[in-house]
């Protein structure tokens, strides 16, 4: 059986973070990024990330980790709200057609209690 496992991209739980200037948002500038550790526990055979080219580093330790394949969909938006996300990975679910998806319980960056 598939089984397709979404990991998203966090600040490292170990990392100081920075607010930028302006007080907008996080500042991500060389701030060191890992898997979302709630991601990190699951079960997985095939893991998939969206977001831009710096997500790969999270797919390459979802890799090590034991994962057989990994996706990466592609984005320039760091952003992206919660119902493009869920679009984009409704794609990739009807594309590979696994017999289990498993979605994180909350990521510790914005720890509103769903991920993926």
């Amino acid at each position: 059986m598939k089984v397709l496992v979404a990991v998203k991209r966090v600040i490292d739980c170990n990392v100081k973070v920075r607010v930028r200037a302006d007080n907008s948002n996080i500042d991500l500038a060389n701030v060191k990024m890992s898997i979302n550790p709630f991601c990190e526990i699951a079960d997985e055979v095939v893991v998939v990330s969206i977001g831009p080219k710096a997500v790969q580093e999270q797919i390459r330790s979802a890799l090590a980790a034991g994962a057989d394949r990994g996706i990466w969909v592609e984005t320039e938006d760091t952003e992206l709200s919660g119902l493009a996300i869920a679009r984009l990975l409704a794609q990739v679910v009807r594309d590979e057609q696994p017999g289990l998806v498993l979605l994180g319980k909350q990521a510790i960056d914005t720890d509103n209690n769903q991920t993926g």
